[in-house]
């Protein structure tokens, strides 16, 4: 099963790399695809390269979950669930095949499914990680009963390496739907959003949900009778399913517009608000993607008169990429990563120029 995934055990030499940083006191950028390279600050440190720390360590598809080491690509993941007929479902992306399955976690970046299956985090199940003592520890484990540690296995998803190097994960899958449709309705976003609450409510099986230019795009995902259901129920015009990965690898035109990419996070159910910029609304509207050249603070308060926050996804336009902490917020992360990482080498400052 594991055969189209090359496999090298690289530990020695990840071990060597950080423990020569901790004895010499210089910071480690570290580093995968280097597909997300756009997201957060720069960081400056001696390159830290796991993608020849790869392979499948345990699969067993009856047990419903995967181990692999950090370095393994995220499109060779893929694959292999489908093969047996399963996926990860948070929809990760693996950004023209670049991405890693360390990276992956360490972003918790997700696709169009997430707010219908869950974060990455929800399936992260355990890890291995060189933390900031030169130790190969490991937390969590195979399967959700055994939870020793397990938080700290979820508090990576995000980190974008922070907290150490991760080397392994074990991560919860789930069989492939049954049935797929996909759906564009012609209706405005104020109207999109009003159905997309209606059928949320009726527990209709939406496993993806985009609105742009007057144009609502719905994936129905489940059983074959509930999905012919719904489609029946929906109407409108059934369409190619490459829209959803097209989206979920930020392929579609929208992204390539020109100005400044941001990410807004918002509540379920916020309602629409004018922003300095072209939007598309994902998630059912929860995540609204801006292209905007509007100044940061600007985009920022728009974001928090909605109850939410702002990312911006474009490298050199904001020194803080992320949205910044209350004092209270920002100081129990220092307190965390002085915990577990008392010398500051993994990516130091890659989220804020203080952590």
């Amino acid at each position: 099963m594991s055969g189209i995934i090359p496999q090298q055990d690289d530990t020695p030499r990840l071990l060597e790399q950080v423990q020569s940083a901790l004895q010499h006191g210089h910071g480690l950028r570290i580093r995968g695809g280097d597909s997300k390279a756009f997201l957060g600050r720069r960081v400056k440190g001696q390159e830290l390269d796991t993608r020849s720390h790869t392979g499948v360590v345990h699969y067993d598809p009856t047990e419903l979950v995967v181990t692999v080491r950090a370095g393994t690509l995220v499109s060779d993941l893929n694959a292999l669930l489908a093969s047996e007929g399963q996926n990860l479902p948070p929809e990760a992306p693996d950004f023209n095949g670049r991405a890693t399955v360390g990276g992956m976690v360490a972003s918790a970046l997700a696709g169009p499914r997430r707010p219908w299956a869950g974060s990455v985090r929800d399936f992260v199940l355990g890890t291995r990680v060189i933390a900031g003592q030169g130790q190969h520890l490991r937390f969590g484990g195979e399967v959700m009963k055994n939870v020793a540690g397990y938080d700290f296995s979820r508090l990576l998803a995000g980190s974008h390496g922070c907290l150490g190097l991760i080397t392994e994960v074990s991560l919860k899958v789930l069989p492939l739907p049954r049935k797929t449709c996909s759906l564009a309705l012609e209706v405005n976003a104020e109207k999109a959003l009003d159905m997309l609450t209606q059928w949320r409510r009726d527990d209709l099986p939406v496993s993806g949900a985009f609105h742009w230019k007057q144009r609502l795009h719905v994936r129905l995902e489940g059983g074959e009778a509930t999905v012919d259901a719904a489609r029946t129920r929906l109407g409108g015009e059934q369409i190619e399913a490459d829209v959803w990965a097209d989206l979920r690898e930020r392929r579609l035109p929208f992204f390539a517009s020109g100005p400044a990419l941001w990410r807004l996070s918002v509540p379920w159910q916020t309602p629409l608000h004018s922003l300095p910029g072209e939007v598309l609304l994902d998630w059912a509207g929860a995540q609204r993607w801006l292209a905007s050249n509007a100044p940061p603070q600007q985009i920022r308060q728009h974001a928090a008169s909605l109850g939410g926050h702002a990312t911006c996804y474009t490298a050199g336009v904001d020194d803080t990429p992320f949205q910044p902490l209350p004092e209270i917020m920002m100081r129990f992360h220092q307190r965390l990563k002085a915990q577990v990482d008392p010398k500051g080498i993994f990516n130091p400052g890659r989220m804020y120029a203080n952590l």
